[in-house]
């Protein structure tokens, strides 16, 4: 029973890959906005952007994960 719930925390094709770091970007973007209310200025645009990155970063490793996954 514990290796069906498991399951569903795999990402096994790209679409859902997409979903997941769709859904990474739009937390990103809001705690970045959070950010800029936050601090003011040049900070919050930094913080901002690292927030953004972050997702761009993680995104990229989804992905070749997926593909590489895909190949075995």
């Amino acid at each position: 029973m514990l290796k069906r719930i498991a399951r569903l925390f795999v990402i096994k094709n790209k679409f859902e890959a997409f979903l997941v770091i769709y859904g990474l970007g739009t937390g990103a973007v809001e705690r970045g906005m959070h950010y800029r209310a936050q601090y003011p200025g040049t900070q919050g645009w930094i913080l901002f952007g690292a927030c953004t990155l972050a997702v761009f970063m993680a995104g990229a490793k989804i992905i070749d994960a997926v593909e590489h996954g895909a190949h075995d």
